[in-house]
């Protein structure tokens, strides 16, 4: 079974490994290989550990039973990350969105940007977008939940500058229905 809650202290280090399992199978040939390698699962932890204390948007997507695998158990096997942001684009922004590879395709994605951003519209967000990099094989999941192409960009990652593309969902709504 698959449930989708809000992210709880302990739940830092399953999505740091998440995290990491998920940039280096996504950015692979997109990003500098030393970034990827150069990626530790203890320390993107240390740092979700102090996104979610202090009061940070954060969901899971957690598996348990025979959907966690191996002997079973409980899992983080994808997140989300998200926060109200006062900027040009919209009033609410999705920071991070990873599943891991053996969990895509089963609808997680769609049920955490969903938690997301029925949380940013109890904040009174009424917009949203997401940054995605532009060559990121994933970025029209984005355009199949309802974003429209709202602006591209670059980005500095490891030293190299990467293109980048925004999406934006004009009413929040449209993703919480």
């Amino acid at each position: 079974m698959i449930t989708i809650r809000r992210a709880r202290p302990t739940d830092a280090t399953g999505i740091g490994l998440v995290h990491v399992a998920s940039w280096r199978s996504t950015y692979a040939g997109v990003l500098p290989e030393s970034v990827l390698t150069g990626l530790s699962a203890p320390r993107q932890a240390g740092y979700y550990d102090r996104v979610i204390r202090s009061g940070g948007v954060v969901h899971v997507a957690v598996a348990s039973g025979t959907d966690a695998g191996g002997a079973g158990g409980v899992r983080i096997v994808g997140f989300v990350t998200a926060r109200r942001r006062r900027a040009a684009l919209a009033e609410g922004e999705i920071e991070t969105l990873y599943v891991l590879d053996d969990y895509r395709e089963r609808g997680l994605g769609r049920q955490l940007m969903r938690a997301a951003a029925a949380h940013l519209a109890a904040k009174t967000c009424t917009s949203l977008f997401v940054w995605v990099l532009s060559d990121n094989p994933a970025r029209w999941f984005y355009a199949r939940m309802g974003g429209k192409h709202a602006a591209d960009g670059m980005v500095t990652v490891g030293g190299a500058e990467v293109a980048q593309t925004a999406y934006r969902w004009e009413t929040i709504e449209a993703l919480v229905e």
